[in-house]
């Protein structure tokens, strides 16, 4: 597991008080609302985006009425009409690369934004197409284990046509599915359908080929510098290709 991973674990783990909670539920409102949008109404069953989008909301437990409340008011038509997306890209400590997405309705502040968070925290902000052909969009699916034979599961993803699954150590409760972004939904269906628990299913963007980090105090600016990207409100997701060791990612206290 790369450390990058390794630290998103942690800090979910740790919580989030509820000045970040309450951000976390703002962030989490758009992007329901751009799925009814652009992905075809309010249907979860005929709208793949609005589905994932609702499955992140309940697995950072948004309460069930904020969500229908939120897909209501998008299907009204006036809510998120502004909003546009855009994503940013730029360097971080070490010479990692970054990749932020954002959901705005006043680009400028935005743009302004994150290059402030880039120059103050080590990094700097670059130019579109700089670092994004160092990443590739994937779907990811965290299925738990629970009693399965991870050989087997991973036989079985592959069989359904998965692209990879990560390898799974003694104690590892959850294996980690990569997919064609296209095959994410078809392939957590047919997981479902064995009775696989599928704890996540969603599209992201990962590194081609990672940069190892080795020094502490460098990787610790890298996840600073991360950090400060997610805390600004218009911010959605921020990738990097940045690997560092677990016990790096363990002793960040922010």
């Amino acid at each position: 597991m790369s450390g990058h991973s390794k630290w998103a674990q942690i800090r979910r783990s740790k919580g989030v008080n509820d000045a970040r909670r309450g951000q976390l539920f703002t962030r989490l409102g758009r992007e329901i609302v751009v799925a009814v949008r652009e992905g075809g109404g309010g249907d979860t069953n005929a709208n793949f985006r609005l589905r994932m989008a609702v499955q992140r909301a309940r697995d950072a437990n948004m309460p069930m009425d904020n969500i229908e409340r939120t897909i209501k008011r998008a299907l009204g038509g006036s809510d998120g009409s502004s909003l546009s997306e855009n994503t940013y890209e730029g360097y971080g400590p070490g010479g990692t690369a970054m990749l932020v997405s954002t959901l705005t309705e006043n680009r400028n502040r935005t743009v302004a934004e994150v290059r402030n968070a880039f120059n103050r925290n080590g990094g700097n902000m670059g130019e579109n197409g700089c670092v994004d052909w160092l990443f590739e969009a994937k779907g990811i699916l965290e299925v738990e284990l629970q009693g399965h034979d991870a050989d087997e599961l991973t036989l079985e993803a592959i069989d359904l046509g998965a692209d990879d699954v990560d390898p799974v150590g003694a104690d590892d409760e959850v294996i980690t599915i990569y997919t064609d972004p296209g095959d994410l939904e078809k392939i957590r269906q047919e997981l479902d359908a064995k009775k696989y628990n599928v704890l996540k299913a969603e599209s992201s963007m990962l590194p081609k080929t990672r940069m190892e980090i080795n020094d502490e105090k460098v990787a610790h600016q890298v996840m600073r510098l991360v950090e400060k990207l997610e805390d600004l409100d218009d911010v959605q997701n921020v990738y990097t290709n940045a690997d560092f060791p677990e016990e790096f990612a363990a002793s960040y206290e922010g």
